[in-house]
């Protein structure tokens, strides 16, 4: 009976086993079916994708060009080490920064920092542990390939600038695209991922988009080291578009040579073709070495050198010539003058005013440099007469002056192809209204300062060219440009044709040239008064060039009041100019800071750039100053010119 009843019982859980069994058999048959059948193709991509890797090949910048073709920027092929985030195999890479830090000689902080940006991308995007790898940090990266796989060596471009700051403010620099920047809309929708360079200051920022090329890959079978074992596929990188820019380099190796030995060693030389708004030369001073961005900036010793300009009171990261407003002095004696015969205010027969040594306007005794008696135009811009132009400006009124500035474009940006352009300041009732709100009403005291080229008017340099160079020309203001070509890139694998082009104003609601209406006789005694500058006697006389005829206008902007002027309270020095006088092939503004008599310090700094154009140009050297006493008036063999305004102070 027992027996039985064990019997059945052993009988009663082989048939449970055997439908346990048969259960987890059905089970994992479904499961498998499942995993092969249905999700079978996911898997497989997860599976081959462990295996397969996508490595980025960096697309080399554009080189940048001079006019004459030689290459200013171009890219070096340098060694990177390269950490893999997908290898890390859930490891936070913050657990690896002092290993490689030291290993590498890289600093924490930076290496740290980097780490951090990237945590929250993609878990396929690399990280840059270290530019520019010496031998002996590759080898180290290859003798410790098992202690961190994750580690790989890759040649990637690096930008290469001219050396001494040659440049660096037109050129700018490039840079790793921030967190910051990433979230911008303007970068949202360009491809970019952190650690991408971008142009980041000058023409490499504003024409980023055509020098930037298309970054290319390696598709490579890794172990399960991440060692690469085989290459599947590679796609050529597509390189940036060259830029050919318009600056003549002999013209500009002399403007900064001007600079860097000038009084103060501070100031911007700009050299423009007024026929058409290139730029042949910008030298601001002083100046840095943009190689600091592309080489060190990730170093320690970097970014020391980079918080040292930025606390260097000299400011030597910013442009001058489209960064720094300055008062204009006499130069703004050039637009008030077309200004004056534009409005009626003094006529072609009837130009005489007084000097009077100055003018009294209620209590205060503004005076003038000089007693030039009752001079016509010519002779007040030659002579450089502030009585005439505090008398010309009560006749204009502060409504001429500001049409004046309307009309010339001194209230906008000139449009050229360059980043951070500022806006002049000029002379309103609204300015006085924002600046001396305890006396906001204007006065004709007021009126004579904005005459002059004091108190209300700070402008910048590539305004005051722009405007001068306008003028020359008889009324043709151009937009200021760097650039006149960009040369065609072919399609390569995936990526399109990349058309060439020509220098585009940025704004292409802006007309180019702006077109002043002035009258020829109107512009014929202008530059004639500007002629005599130079030629008749005027306050730029030590610089003339007989049969190469300069047109000028000195300029000492006052900084403070009288008696206060030493040191960074010296008065600013002023020459703009054009030549040839009456058929204008080049302009030319400088301005050299704190250094007094613009005919003293800009004037002879410009004859030199001169010098370097005609012997480029005319294949013989330059004629020296003849004595004022035996130089003849030349003959006007072309037609007169109109032209926009100038702007000035007494010399």
């Amino acid at each position: 009976m027992k027996f039985e009843d064990s019997s059945q019982n052993l009988r009663g859980r082989i048939w449970l086993v055997q439908i346990c069994v048969v259960l987890l058999l059905t089970l994992l048959g479904v499961r498998l079916y499942y995993l092969q059948l249905v999700r079978g193709q996911y898997y497989a991509e997860i599976a081959q994708n462990q295996r397969i890797r996508l490595l980025p090949i960096t697309a080399p910048r554009g080189v940048i060009f001079d006019r004459d073709g030689h290459p200013l920027v171009d890219s070096r092929i340098i060694y990177s080490v390269i950490l893999s985030r997908e290898d890390l195999r859930g490891r936070n890479p913050q657990t690896l920064v002092a290993a490689l830090a030291t290993a590498l000689t890289v600093d924490r902080d930076i290496l740290r920092d980097r780490f951090e940006q990237i945590a929250s991308q993609p878990a396929f995007e690399s990280i840059l542990v270290k530019q520019d790898a010496t031998p002996g940090d590759i080898a180290w990266v290859e003798a410790h390939e098992l202690e961190f796989p994750e580690l790989r060596v890759e040649q990637q471009p690096q930008r290469r600038y001219p050396p001494n700051g040659l440049l660096a403010h037109v050129l700018g620099y490039v840079g790793e695209i921030s967190p910051e920047q990433l979230k911008q809309n303007s970068f949202k929708d360009k491809g970019l991922r952190p650690g991408d360079v971008i142009g980041q200051s000058g023409l490499e920022q504003t024409y980023d988009d055509y020098l930037r090329g298309k970054d290319g890959y390696r598709k490579v079978i890794v172990d399960s080291r991440g060692r690469i074992q085989d290459e599947i596929e590679t796609i050529a990188p597509q390189p940036g578009q060259d830029l050919v820019t318009t600056i003549d380099l002999d013209l500009q190796e002399v403007a900064e040579e001007q600079l860097r030995t000038s009084a103060t060693k501070r100031g911007v030389i700009v050299v423009m073709n007024p026929n058409d708004g290139e730029i042949l030369a910008m030298a601001s001073a002083p100046t840095f070495d943009p190689n600091l961005f592309s080489e060190r900036i990730g170093t320690k010793a970097g970014r020391a050198e980079y918080n040292a300009l930025l606390n260097d009171p000299d400011t030597p990261l910013l442009n001058r010539a489209v960064q720094s407003r300055y008062p204009p002095g006499s130069t703004w004696k050039v637009p008030m003058a077309i200004a004056g015969l534009q409005q009626g205010a003094i006529t072609l027969d009837h130009s005489n005013l007084v000097c009077g040594g100055g003018i009294q306007i209620g209590n205060k005794f503004t005076r003038c440099m000089g007693n030039h008696g009752t001079p016509d135009l010519k002779t007040a811009i030659t002579k450089s007469c502030d009585g005439y132009f505090y008398r010309l400006g009560l006749k204009m009124g502060i409504d001429g002056i500001v049409a004046m500035v309307d009309e010339f474009d001194f209230n906008r940006r000139t449009g050229i192809d360059i980043p951070n352009e500022v806006i002049s300041m000029t002379p309103s009732r609204e300015l006085k209204r924002k600046r001396q709100p305890e006396s906001p009403d204007w006065k004709d005291i007021d009126t004579v300062y904005a005459s002059f080229g004091q108190v209300y008017d700070v402008i910048t340099p590539i305004a005051l060219i722009r405007t001068i160079a306008g003028i020359g020309i008889g009324g043709n203001l151009y937009v200021p440009h760097f650039l006149k070509e960009l040369r065609p890139v072919n399609a390569i694998g995936p990526f399109e044709l990349r058309a060439g082009r020509s220098f585009q104003p940025l704004d292409d609601s802006r007309p180019n040239p702006k077109r002043v209406s002035i009258p020829e006789d109107f512009h014929h005694l202008v530059v004639e008064g500007m002629w005599g500058v130079v030629n008749n006697g005027g306050t730029a006389a030590s610089i003339r060039m007989a049969g190469f005829d300069i047109a000028g206008k000195t300029g000492t902007a006052q900084v403070v009041g009288l008696g206060k002027d030493t040191g960074k309270n010296k008065d600013h020095s002023w020459f703009v100019s054009y030549a040839p006088a009456y058929k204008p092939e080049i302009a030319l503004v400088a301005l050299i800071e704190n250094s007094g008599f613009g005919g003293q310090h800009a004037a002879p700094a410009v004859r030199r750039v001169y010098d370097v154009y005609y012997r480029k140009t005319r294949n013989e050297e330059p004629p020296g100053a003849l004595p004022v006493a035996k130089t003849p008036k030349p003959e006007d063999k072309t037609e007169p010119k109109k032209a926009p305004t100038e702007i000035a102070r007494n010399q």
